[in-house]
């Protein structure tokens, strides 16, 4: 039996996280400047070189801005501009960042769809999982109802910045998620079925109002199919 490593998390990566998820849900709105790295070392109790770090992948996402001598600002972002940076053919490189940008964006909005999701957006929820249960066999009707519930996901953040910004890598989204069923889809059964258990799991948390249950169960479902392609 081959025994996978598993890669720990590293604090500049769970400091991104936050801070982007801060800037998505509107805690800290466009324009708005940020504390001074001294200052977010002392508020999330790490080193600065981690603060550092952190701000630097925000930037290069393009949700912030640092002005020298100023201090660092919070983007609008650009949503043509977001759309012209994400390439339509994919490498594995750019699929490797795409699962980046998805673990920085889709836990997010699934913790602010546990608290702001409307019963509607349950029910819109519960029937796209049922057409997933009844499509798992089938490659381009699954694919489909996979990208609608991530969406739908979203849609429920009632982040319309955030809703807007994921519109636009929806089809490069398609693409991974078409590699990535493709996988489970030829693998076995089991696979399939563990696939439709990771996204009613989601559902069940974003049901309950759990925002901390959905993030992890988003994070989970994320990494798991990130290291089914690129470690298996």
């Amino acid at each position: 039996m081959m025994i996978k490593q598993v890669k720990p998390k590293k604090i500049y990566e769970i400091v991104a996280e936050q801070l982007t998820e801060m800037i998505l849900s509107g805690e800290v709105k466009p324009g708005e400047r940020l504390s001074s790295v001294q200052q977010l070392a002392e508020d999330f109790n790490v080193g600065r070189s981690a603060i550092r770090e952190a701000l630097s992948a925000l930037k290069a996402m393009g949700y912030i801005e640092i002005r020298q001598g100023e201090g660092t600002f919070v983007k609008k972002i650009d949503i043509d501009v977001t759309n012209k940076m994400i390439p339509r053919v994919l490498q594995e490189d750019d699929i490797r960042q795409l699962f980046d940008i998805r673990k920085f964006n889709e836990t997010g909005a699934a913790s602010l769809a546990a608290d702001n999701r409307t019963s509607e957006d349950i029910d819109k929820l519960e029937e796209i999982l049922a057409k997933m249960k009844k499509f798992e066999g089938d490659g381009g009707l699954g694919e489909e109802a996979d990208i609608e519930f991530h969406m739908a996901i979203v849609k429920a953040s009632k982040n319309e910045m955030l809703y807007r910004l994921m519109t636009t890598i929806s089809e490069t989204m398609q693409e991974s998620m078409r590699e990535a069923r493709q996988l489970f889809l030829y693998s076995n059964d089991e696979k399939m079925r563990q696939l439709y258990d990771e996204h009613y799991a989601i559902f069940l948390a974003i049901k309950n109002k759990d925002s901390g249950l959905a993030y992890k169960k988003m994070m989970e479902h994320i990494v798991g199919i990130e290291k089914e392609l690129f470690i298996n």
